[in-house]
């Protein structure tokens, strides 16, 4: 009897779990798509079937994680006033960001990649972000303890502006004491500028 054909999205799912082991194992550099197809037992034309190229093949993988990463944040869970629960889903997103440089060897050489071409991961990165300031935003506009005209031009601003403690690059050569610093700083700014009337 024959074997039962596997759905696209079973055997899809199978390639980015083999190369995301992979990558983490021995590093994206040194992992190959015949590496990932030897390991599933199948040849890499048919892993080139699911992903035209080991790029898209890392772009997928690094979407699904940064999806996973991003989703943990959900801001109405936090039950806290605006201004301390901007300061406390901020600083959870630094921890997690911290928490895979030190966990997973191939994280950085992924965000390298992610921030030197042009892949669907590092928009979709950058508006996951945006969307989780816009509801913090949105969440301090509606208790009118934040003064915007627009949420959600002030979001991409207020994003931009916790990039020093939110990306991966800026994260790998600063000691823990000065990232509090920098963070409890940044918090404090924003929250000032939130806060501000003349905001409107």
């Amino acid at each position: 009897m024959r074997k039962p054909r596997r759905k696209a999205e079973e055997t899809r799912e199978d390639i980015l779990r083999t190369a995301d082991a992979l990558f983490r194992e021995r590093g994206i550099g040194k992992s190959s798509i015949a590496d990932i197809a030897h390991e599933l037992g199948m040849s890499p034309a048919n892993v080139f079937k699911h992903f035209s190229s080991k790029t898209a093949l890392i772009d997928a993988i690094c979407d699904r994680h940064i999806t996973h990463m991003i989703g943990r944040f959900n801001t109405v869970d936090t039950p806290a006033p605006p201004p301390e629960k901007l300061g406390l889903v901020v600083r959870r997103l630094m921890q997690a960001h911290m928490e895979d440089i030190r966990e997973n060897a191939f994280f950085l050489e992924m965000i390298f990649l992610v921030t030197q071409t042009e892949l669907e991961s590092g928009f979709h990165y950058k508006q996951l972000i945006e969307d989780l300031f816009f509801n913090l935003i949105q969440d301090g506009v509606n208790a009118g303890v934040y003064h915007c005209a627009d949420s959600r031009k002030t979001s991409r601003y207020v994003a931009a502006s916790f990039a020093s403690v939110l990306h991966p690059i800026f994260l790998i050569h600063e000691t823990q004491a000065e990232l509090d610093e920098r963070l409890s700083g940044l918090v404090d700014l924003a929250n000032a500028a939130l806060r501000n009337p003349l905001a409107k």
